[in-house]
């Protein structure tokens, strides 16, 4: 087990959880993790603000083969269409670390880091004050506790709130699970979203960065393949299930 491969406040779930991402298919989820429909809704404001749960999903198969080409007539779950459909099945490499190339926004208690490569497009980050102005303020209280609920709520694990003290990211707890996102505001379907430290690996058997919060493609059209970069939004991807999010 290699624990160097896994992201600083992150852990890795138990052995029986893993994804393999096919080079020219489906991404195959082993385990049987909760599969279950996530509906960003909105403040008053109308900005991103939670998560809030809907309709649970078959996970019986094993493994689950869910769509990542974005043709399946049959989403989330792969129908054979990336034979036939025409799209660029094209992964990255599995050296990366999140870290490589973000940025870093220091202010007095917290620091933010920001890799733009896996943005998922949810738009917590501007929730109550844009979350690179609300850490530079990060000695008051309020800002602070903005500056964490705002990085944490980033599913793609694009944003991370650390403590300039302790040197630790504050990352929310996760159990092994899966989230298909919907997006109402915008009327869009999102990512795949893999929680809790689930490792994701290349048929090959190379493995991503093992973290606690990471969002898949399902459209098909990331550039940053197999992670979402928030293509969904500009192509207008619907998967076909519930747009209407249950009252919380």
């Amino acid at each position: 087990m290699n624990e160097t491969n896994v992201q600083p406040g992150s852990f890795r779930a138990d052995n029986k959880f893993r994804i393999t991402v096919s080079e020219q298919g489906p991404v195959l989820v082993y385990g049987r993790p909760p599969l279950a429909l996530q509906y960003i809704v909105t403040n008053d404001e109308g900005a991103s603000w939670d998560f809030v749960e809907g309709e649970s999903l078959s996970n019986d198969e094993q493994p689950m083969a869910l769509c990542r080409c974005g043709h399946s007539a049959n989403k989330p779950f792969c129908d054979g269409s990336h034979k036939t459909a025409q799209w660029d099945p094209r992964l990255k490499p599995a050296g990366d670390k999140l870290l490589d190339g973000a940025r870093h926004f220091e202010g007095p208690t917290l620091t933010l880091t920001d890799n733009k490569r896996f943005c998922a497009f949810a738009r917590f980050c501007d929730a109550k004050g844009r979350v690179w102005n609300l850490v530079r303020e990060s000695d008051n209280y309020r800002e602070r506790e903005l500056t964490i609920r705002e990085a944490d709520m980033c599913p793609g694990g694009r944003l991370s709130a650390w403590d300039n003290e302790t040197k630790q990211p504050f990352e929310p707890k996760y159990e092994p699970s899966l989230g298909l996102i919907q997006d109402p505001a915008l009327g869009v379907s999102g990512g795949l979203w893999v929680r809790g430290g689930i490792p994701i690996s290349r048929e090959d058997g190379s493995e991503y960065e093992v973290r606690n919060r990471v969002v898949l493609c399902r459209c098909g059209h990331s550039a940053n393949k197999p992670f979402c970069d928030g293509s969904h939004a500009s192509v207008k991807f619907r998967d076909g299930l519930s747009m209407v999010p249950p009252e919380k």
